[in-house]
């Protein structure tokens, strides 16, 4: 990165300490939120967000959730939480309020690949697909799957956050960003489909986060 003229700091989300080094001469932030459970990571962002404060960073980006601050989502009281932390500062900020990834559908996708349905509990959700099933059926069909039984809870909260209309979000936010449209949902589709081919798995974070 260095030879790219891009400093490194490191930082560790659990040690301030290493935050405000981290911090220290910083003019624009990005947190991106980290993995863990939602009280670990509320604490975790805290301390980015004191550091950022007492560097004097003059604009935070937060990665966050869509419609955070009244979402039922599993993952929202992190993003309510640090949205609420990073707006008691006086610092200039922008919440980018992420929704789902594409990714978080690789055991779905894989199972099709495998030869099995589309199944999906997420009713009439915007972005629930196909054939739809009951939590328990669900549940059901993607341990059938070989999904691993402590990744299933968190697919079934997804799902049922998506029925729910929590990421229920028309945004033309990425056009916007990027010059050009997102990547259509069947062009997108196959890029997962190549890499898992060419892997046998994809490396791909799997948060609403």
């Amino acid at each position: 990165m260095s030879v790219r003229g891009i400093d490194v700091h490191q930082g560790d989300f659990d040690h301030p300490e290493f935050l405000d080094t981290a911090s220290a001469g910083v003019d624009w932030i990005l947190l991106v939120s980290a993995d863990g459970d939602n009280d670990t990571r509320i604490h975790q962002h805290a301390h980015a967000v004191a550091a950022a404060e007492r560097a004097g960073v003059s604009f935070i980006a937060y990665t966050s959730l869509a419609k955070a601050q009244e979402s039922t989502n599993l993952f929202a009281p992190t993003h309510k939480a640090t949205e609420d932390a990073i707006l008691k500062t006086s610092i200039p900020y922008s919440f980018l309020r992420n929704n789902s990834y594409l990714e978080n559908e690789v055991s779905s996708i894989q199972g099709v690949l495998a030869g099995a349905p589309w199944v999906t509990s997420a009713g009439d959700g915007k972005v629930g697909w196909a054939l739809q099933l009951d939590d328990a059926a669900y549940a059901e069909a993607m341990s059938g799957a070989g999904v691993p039984d402590f990744v299933i809870p968190i697919l079934l909260a997804i799902q049922k956050s998506i029925r729910e209309g929590s990421l229920d979000v028309e945004s033309d936010d990425f056009k916007k960003l990027l010059g050009r449209p997102a990547t259509p949902i069947n062009e997108a589709l196959v890029q997962i489909v190549k890499c898992l081919a060419t892997t046998g798995g994809l490396d791909a974070r799997r948060n609403v986060e």
